[in-house]
């Protein structure tokens, strides 16, 4: 594996759904709304994947526009996350659009369109268009409350 990053979530007070993340020394709190049993006391987790998606793609975009040396003066990326029914079947699909503004008016068309076809190629886009495994391990249980 290349790169490993390691998130801790554990329950966390306030809300029945409520769940505290540690992830790479920074700290979040997770909830659900209230219409589904939490108390909104922070982004869901599709919240959490649609934000990752947007981030992902606006600094790779950055990232790219720096190693060319190319002037961008503001990069902004909406994403939206929904599920839909898959034409002709019965199975849902995820469905995330990306709207991108990039201000850099001393670029060419050519080097503005190359800055949208790297958006497609950040980590995140990758991960979720590509193939993923996730394992799941059985966690050692340490009956907390109890003697």
């Amino acid at each position: 594996m290349v790169q490993k990053t390691v998130a801790n979530i554990s329950d966390a007070q306030g809300s029945p759904l409520a769940v505290a993340i540690e992830v790479s020394g920074h700290h979040v709190f997770g909830d659900e709304p209230v219409a589904q049993g939490g108390k909104n006391l922070g982004p869901t987790p599709y919240d959490l994947l649609t934000a990752a998606l947007g981030e992902c793609t606006a600094i790779t975009i950055r990232w790219y526009a720096m190693r060319e040396g190319w002037p961008v003066e503001h990069v902004d990326v909406q994403v939206r996350h929904g599920k839909k029914l898959e034409a002709g079947s019965n199975q849902m699909i995820d469905e995330f659009h990306k709207t991108i503004s990039i201000v850099a008016p001393d670029l060419s068309e050519a080097q503005r369109q190359k800055l949208f076809d790297v958006a497609g190629k950040c980590p995140i886009h990758k991960t979720l268009t590509g193939t993923i495994r996730i394992e799941t391990d059985h966690g050692q249980a340490n009956n907390r409350g109890t003697s």
